[in-house]
């Protein structure tokens, strides 16, 4: 299994068969190295319906007609604009061809703005568990810090973890650094920061300074095998 990081929360998971792209924010992302017409994912994963995670879903999805998987609102207004849905909440799992996903909590919002300017409920946000291969990659999504990460680190073993650190909309470094301990995963990489002035933060720092697991600092386009 090779995951790429591509700049905020999007990351690409490519298994032997598939490719799964979580929260595919490009158009607009300086920070990514990919080109949205490009992509070619068999599914979409979304953990929100914020703006800068939903990102390029619509437009990859209605060309390539992949599945794209989504908290329940999220899902049933992506399908009613044709999209090719699987909608879950969170507590919930299932088994797909590709993998098995799994949704959990995460403490922030989800709405986002449509092309028209109308606002989007997203339902309850929510971070990812993805099984495939025998391996376990947990996208927390945007979240706060909250104690259960505790309990999502003790019943799973989880080779690569996704933490957001860049403050202000999420937990930053210092909170990020503590969910890494509960989270207990083998590897840890930041997302959700230096997009934005507001969420600029030092990646490489908050990877030295992990002590559960492997920080592993990720510039976009790089990648890991697991």
């Amino acid at each position: 299994m090779k995951v790429s990081f591509h700049g905020q929360a999007c990351v690409k998971i490519q298994t032997e068969n598939h490719t799964i792209l979580i929260d595919p924010f490009i158009t607009g992302n300086g920070l990514s190295d990919l080109k949205s017409g490009q992509q070619n994912p068999d599914v979409i994963l979304l953990t929100h319906g914020h703006n800068d995670h939903v990102g390029d879903t619509i437009s990859i999805a209605e060309r390539t007609n992949c599945l794209v998987v989504a908290p329940n609102e999220l899902a049933s207004y992506l399908a009613s604009r044709g999209l090719n849905t699987h909608p879950m909440h969170i507590g919930g799992s299932h088994t797909f061809a590709f993998g098995r996903v799994k949704f959990t909590p995460a403490f922030h919002g989800s709405m986002f703005e449509d092309e028209e300017g109308n606002r989007i409920y997203g339902g309850m946000p929510a971070g990812i568990l993805f099984f495939a291969e025998g391996k376990t990659v947990y996208h927390a999504g945007d979240t706060a810090l909250f104690s259960d990460l505790k309990l999502i680190g003790e019943l799973n073993n989880i080779d690569l973890a996704f933490l957001p650190i860049g403050d202000n909309f999420t937990m930053g470094p210092e909170d990020a650094l503590i969910a890494a301990d509960w989270v207990n995963a083998k590897q840890v990489v930041p997302m959700h920061y230096n997009t934005f002035p507001l969420i600029e933060q030092d990646g490489e720092a908050f990877c030295q300074n992990v002590k559960t697991g492997e920080g592993l600092h990720l510039e976009p386009g790089e990648s890991v095998e697991l």
